[in-house]
């Protein structure tokens, strides 16, 4: 199986034979249009030029991009987040404890930790409180465990270093063992 860094690369690569242009030529013609917002762009891609779904989000994505460099964790944690940043460090170090092969990729507005696949996701949900999702299909949502979404079947809330106790230890391990 590829790594998703060997998909995107692959995409970037089969830009010009999907699309009929390389991507520079779709990032100068979105600029004439005036369009900056993510969904006006892919819009205009699939609705004016046929682009197909996947390519069009990786176009406009690209579009957006400024080459400046994002701490998308300082970001998180910035403003009336700022207080919860040390009980993100603590949760993945702890999940750095888990295994090597732990990888932690920020996104814009969470963490993922993954192994083979993805078991956790730290998101700070309110300015009082990161939701820590887990991948735990098929365990029954009990006291604190509750039912979350579709990539991790469950979440816990935790408002400080007290809630990452031994009992959310446990859970994360066993999402992490399930995921490799």
């Amino acid at each position: 199986m590829s790594s998703p860094d060997d998909q995107l690369a692959t995409m970037l690569k089969n830009i010009p034979e999907k699309t009929g242009k390389p991507l520079s030529d779709w990032i100068k013609l979105i600029a004439s249009t005036g369009h900056e917002k993510h969904g006006a762009i892919l819009k205009f891609l699939k609705e004016e030029h046929g682009v197909s779904h996947g390519f069009a989000n990786l176009i406009a994505s690209k579009s957006r991009e400024t080459g400046e460099e994002v701490d998308l964790v300082a970001a998180q944690y910035s403003g009336p987040k700022e207080a919860l940043r040390l009980l993100y460090e603590e949760i993945v170090s702890f999940s750095e404890g888990l295994g090597s092969d732990v990888e932690i990729a920020p996104k814009k507005a969470s963490v993922s930790l993954r192994r083979k696949k993805q078991f956790a996701l730290i998101t700070p949900a309110t300015k009082t409180r990161i939701d820590l999702g887990l991948a735990l299909k098929g365990e029954e949502p009990a006291g604190r465990l509750e039912t979350y979404n579709a990539m991790c079947s469950h979440r816990i809330r935790l408002e400080s270093a007290a809630d990452f106790d031994d009992e959310v230890k446990r859970w994360m391990k066993e999402a992490y063992s399930r995921s490799g």
